[in-house]
Formats: C-alpha cells, structure tokens, sequence
C-alpha cells in the first residue's frame, strides 16, 4: 500500500507540473517584444491592403506573424483599438494619448491575419514607430 501510495503521489505531481508547464506555455509563450524586433516591411496602408485584396494566400506567406510598420490615416480610436484608412485595425499593447484621429502615423506592429469578408488586416501588440 505504501508503495502505492508513493506512485500515486508522484503521478499527480508529474501531471501538476506538465499542466503548469502547458499553461505557462499557452498564456505567454507567443508574446514577443516587437519594440526590439527588426521591421520586416515597412508599407502603407493603401499598399498592403491592396496585396492582401488581391492574392491572401501569398500575403499570408509574406506577412503573417511578422513584425510590420504601416503608415497611413487613422480614421478611428476606439480604447487600445486603432483603425487606419479603414481597413487596418491595430490593437495597441499600449494605450497612446499621442495618437489622434486623422494623424498620419507610422504604426509598428505584428499581422495576426485578415478578415477577407469585411476586407480588414488585423495587428496586435502595436505601437508608435519612431
């Protein structure tokens, strides 16, 4: 029994442990510092949106999951959220003050995919480029 006991114990914290580890994992694994990253591409707005318009696929290949800088207008604030030219929306890591509606800005950020039905790219952990 006692010896039981022990591999009982053992299991549960061997799968306490591979839960944490696969929580940690999944909650902070894919974070990135953009802010130290090098820019991919640097395009505007009209630019990209047009790319992705034409050919998803291969603007997938060439810009998904990568560090971009787009300039543009920005047509909306909403919070942490962005929109430039209306077809950009950009969710920013940090909240700007500095931002202002129709400011042409050059926003830095990671492309996390594209909506083809309502023709919008979307970034996330975005910020100011300098």
């Amino acid at each position: 029994m006692n010896k039981k006991f022990r591999t009982i114990i053992f299991s549960i914290v061997v799968v306490g442990i591979a839960a944490f580890t696969g929580f940690n994992y999944v909650m902070y694994g894919g974070a990135r510092n953009l802010s130290a990253e090098e820019t991919a591409f640097a395009v505007t707005s009209k630019n990209i949106s047009n790319e992705f318009a034409s050919n998803i696929d291969a603007s997938n290949k060439k810009y998904l999951e990568k560090a971009i800088a787009i300039k543009g207008t920005i047509t909306k604030i909403t919070g942490n959220e962005v929109i430039i030219d209306n077809s950009i929306i950009c969710n920013l890591k940090d909240f700007d003050s500095t931002i202002q509606k129709d400011q042409i800005i050059t926003l830095k950020g990671r492309v996390v995919g594209y909506d083809d039905l309502m023709g919008e790219l979307k970034l996330d952990q975005c910020f100011k480029a300098s």
